[in-house]
């Protein structure tokens, strides 16, 4: 097994950040591997579900996540598609949060969940986030047949035009009567 610690440790000192790891999981997210919540800046890793995943599973949930961290903890280094995305978080069944101060804001939207799925894929933050992933993973255990499919899987073909991706954030913004170009942005 991975010493998910020490590689969070190294991570950080590369990248020059400071976060918090926990393995319990917050309300909510009791089904995810893993996620980085900046307003208490803490990866937070799900060690049960994750003790029987691969290495590339798990190291692509550590990976995708410290990768989030650097995209808050340092948005500098990174696109302005980038920059402005990782306020918004869109889930498949049409719940939405925005990032406003340093609490999540959420809303429900009307849509279908591929147009939800399509949309949370490709979100900049998430591409990037899965990019790097596949790259890093790719780097300590090679281009694996597990490793294909979880990139075939996170990084579709066809993504999300920018058009729409901002027409969506409008349409948070309006259900969480935030004025656009406000919040964090």
């Amino acid at each position: 097994m991975i010493n998910t610690d020490a590689a969070v440790q190294a991570f950080c000192r590369e990248n020059d950040i400071s976060i918090f790891l926990s393995h319990d999981m917050p309300a909510g997210y009791e089904d995810a591997y893993g996620t980085y919540d900046v307003t208490v800046n803490t990866l937070f890793l799900n060690t049960a579900l994750l003790q029987d995943a691969q290495e590339e599973e798990l190291l692509f949930t550590l990976y995708h996540e410290l990768r989030h961290a650097v995209q808050y903890l340092h948005p500098e280094r990174f696109d302005e598609r980038i920059q402005t995305s990782r306020f918004y978080v869109i889930l498949f069944d049409g719940r939405c949060f925005k990032l406003n101060g340093n609490a999540w804001l959420s809303c429900q939207l009307e849509g279908t969940e591929d147009m939800f799925s399509s949309a949370y894929l490709s979100l900049p933050y998430e591409l990037d986030a899965n990019r790097y992933a596949c790259e890093k993973v790719q780097s300590l255990c090679g281009a694996t047949p597990l490793l294909k499919e979880l990139c075939a899987f996170w990084l579709p073909e066809e993504t999300v035009r920018s058009e729409e991706m901002e027409k969506l954030f409008a349409r948070i913004d309006a259900a969480l009567n935030i004025p656009e170009n406000t919040g964090n942005q």
